[in-house]
C-alpha cells in the first residue's frame, strides 16, 4: 500500500513510528510552513535550526524512500499543515497517510479534523521516542491525589534501571541535590564549546530566515545547535566528557556572560529528534559506571531525562485543553518591553534576556529563578508569558514548554505541578550567581528606591495572595515571618511594589 509518510520538524529521527516499514515507494513528505514559524514568533535562531535540520535529515531520507520537500518560498506554499497534505494528495497516488502524533494539542486537533474529511486511511501514530507512553503514565497517574515528579522519577528509575542495583537507588538515596547548588567561584574552567561550521544549507536558510522572518525576536549569525544526527552525537559525546563531571555541582550556578556553564546544550537536538533519550541517559549511566563522572552529576542530569522531561509531557496530554486556561492568580499585567530587548536595570534580567535573544537558549535556573520568578511576583499575564518562553528557546515545544511556564514558574495551576510557587527573594541569585555584583539596584537592600525589586516583589506577592498560599504547609514559614512586620514595613513593601510596578512599560 503506497503511502504519504509526513514527517514533522521535531520527528528528525529515523525510527520515529510514521516512519517505520516504509517501503521505497512510498513519499515522506516535509514541509516548511509559516503558520508553524508565525503562530507565536519563534526566535530566528530556532526556526533557522529547524529548517536547516529538516532539509539535512530529507537528504539523508533520499536513499531510503522518496521525498516532497516544499519549501518556505515555493510559491504555491499554502503556509499550513493541512493545505500541504492536500496538495501533496493531488501530486501523489498514495492509498494512505501515515503522521506521528504531533507534540503540540493544536496540530493533533486540526490532525483529527483532517483525518474525518479524507477518503483515503489518515493513520496518527504513537510517538513512541519517549520513556513513558501517554497511556502509562495516565495509568500512573489514575487514582492519585497529587502528581508529584518525585515519584514518577522513582517509578521510572526502576523501570529502566539506571542508577539502579538490586531494586534500590545507588548510593542509597533517589537524589543527590544537597551537592548540586554550589555557586562557580572560577573553577574548574568552563569548557569551550564546539562550533559547527555552517554548509551551504545552513548559510542557505539563515539567508532565508532573516528575509522572511526580519521581525522575529533574536539573533542570527550562525546556527548554533547541531543540524544534523552526527553533529548532535558530538555534541552529546562532549558534554558527557567535558561537563557532565561538574554538572551536578554548578547545575545552579549563573554567571555573568557565561550562559552554557558545564549544561548539555542537547535538548534541541533531543526535542526534535536527533538524539533518543535513553541513548543520552545510556551515555550518562555509563560514565557514572567508568568513574568518570560522579553519581551527584549522573543523577541530577538523567533526573532531567527521565524525570522532568517525561514528565512533563505526562502533565500536558493529562490535562489539555484546559491546562493551557489555568490562571491561579488572575495574573494578568502586560509582560514589559525589556523582555525583548534586555534593557533594563536588573543585571539578572539583562543577562537572562541578552543571553536568549543571541542564543536562543537559557539554562533552567535562567529560566525558572530569574525570567519565570519576576514574572510570577509582577502577576505577568498567564499567557503572555506562556508565549515568550514557547517563542524564545530553540528547544521549546507546547508540550515541555507549558508545563514548565505554566505549572512550575507561574504556579498558575493551583499546585497540579509543583507543591509550592517558586517565589524568591534578590537573596537566591545573589547566592547562586555574580550577577549582583554589576547590577544597579543593591541585593542587600529591603526597600527604597535602591533595593532590589525581588525583595520587596517577594513579600508583596505573598501578601496578595495570602488567601489563596496561606494553608499550604510548604508556605507556613514565610507567612509566620509576614505576621511579625509591622504595619508600616508592610505599607512601604506596598509602596515600592506599586511603585516598581507602574513603572514597568
Amino acid at each position: 500500500m503506497k503511502t504519504l509518510r509526513l514527517v514533522l520538524g521535531d520527528q528528525l529521527s529515523h525510527t520515529v513510528s510514521g516512519l517505520r516499514g516504509a517501503q521505497p515507494d512510498d513519499v515522506a513528505l516535509m514541509v516548511e510552513v509559516k503558520a508553524e514559524a508565525t503562530y507565536v514568533k519563534h526566535h530566528k535562531q530556532k526556526i533557522a535550526f529547524l529548517f536547516s535540520a529538516m532539509r539535512h535529515f530529507a537528504d539523508e531520507l533520499k536513499p531510503r524512500m522518496a521525498v516532497d520537500y516544499v519549501y518556505l518560498d515555493d510559491p504555491n506554499n499554502t503556509h499550513n499543515f493541512i493545505g500541504e497534505i492536500k496538495r501533496a494528495l493531488q501530486r501523489h497516488n498514495v492509498e494512505r497517510v501515515v503522521v506521528t502524533e504531533p507534540g503540540e494539542w493544536r496540530v493533533l486537533e486540526a490532525f483529527q479534523t483532517l483525518q474525518q474529511e479524507l477518503e483515503i486511511p489518515f493513520d496518527i501514530l504513537p510517538d513512541d521516542r519517549f520513556l513513558c507512553s501517554i497511556p502509562e503514565f495516565k495509568d500512573w497517574a489514575q487514582g492519585r491525589k497529587t502528581l508529584r515528579m518525585e515519584f514518577f522519577y522513582r517509578e521510572m528509575r526502576k523501570k529502566t534501571g539506571y542508577l539502579m542495583e538490586q531494586g534500590a537507588p545507588i548510593g542509597g538515596q533517589w537524589n543527590f541535590d544537597a551537592k548540586n547548588r554550589e555557586p562557580y567561584k572560577g573553577s574548574p574552567p568552563i569548557p569551550k564549546r564546539p562550533v559547527f561550521e555552517a554548509n551551504d544549507i545552513s548559510k542557505n536558510v539563515i539567508l532565508l530566515v532573516n528575509r522572511y522572518f526580519q521581525g522575529h525576536f533574536g539573533d542570527l549569525e550562525h546556527i548554533l545547535y547541531p543540524v544534523t544526527r552526527e553533529q548532535a552525537l558530538q555534541t552529546l559525546s562532549f558534554f558527557i566528557e567535558k561537563c557532565l563531571p561538574h554538572f551536578g555541582q554548578f547545575q545552579d550556578a549563573m554567571v555573568e556572560n557565561e550562559p552554557f556553564m558545564f549544561h548539555s546544550l542537547i535538548s534541541a537536538a533531543l526535542n526534535c529528534g536527533l538524539l533518543h533519550p535513553a541513548e543520552v541517559c545510556d551515555a550518562a549511566h555509563e560514565a557514572y559506571q567508568n568513574g568518570t563522572a560522579p553519581i551527584e552529576a549522573v543523577e541530577g542530569f538523567i533526573r532531567q531525562i527521565i524525570g522532568w522531561r517525561e514528565y512533563v509531557r505526562g502533565i500536558y496530554w493529562l490535562k489539555m485543553p484546559r491546562y493551557a486556561q489555568e490562571n491561579f492568580f488572575d495574573a494578568t499585567r502586560p509582560l514589559p518591553g525589556f523582555f525583548w530587548t534586555g534593557k533594563t536595570e536588573m543585571n539578572c534580567l539583562h543577562q537572562a534576556i541578552t543571553q536568549t535573544k543571541k542564543y536562543a537558549y537559557a539554562h533552567h535556573i535562567n529560566r525558572l529563578m530569574v525570567t519565570g520568578n519576576f514574572s510570577l511576583l509582577c502577576g505577568f499575564s498567564v499567557q503572555e508569558v506562556c508565549d515568550w518562553y514557547l517563542l524564545v528557546y530553540a528547544d521549546a515545544y507546547e508540550w515541555v514548554e507549558l508545563p514548565n511556564t505554566l505549572g512550575m514558574a507561574l504556579f498558575a495551576d493551583g499546585g497540579d505541578l509543583a507543591s509550592k510557587p517558586y517565589a524568591a527573594s534578590g537573596q537566591y541569585i545573589h547566592k547562586m550567581s555574580n550577577y549582583c555584583r554589576n547590577c544597579r539596584y543593591d541585593v542587600r537592600q529591603k526597600e527604597g528606591p535602591e533595593a532590589c525589586p525581588f525583595n520587596y516583589l517577594y513579600w508583596d506577592f505573598m501578601a496578595r495572595n495570602e488567601d489563596k498560599l496561606k494553608n499550604n504547609p510548604r508556605l507556613a514559614m514565610p507567612y509566620r515571618t509576614f505576621a511579625k512586620f509591622s504595619d508600616e514595613k508592610k505599607a512601604q513593601i506596598k509602596r515600592d511594589s506599586e511603585q516598581f510596578l507602574s513603572s514597568l512599560k
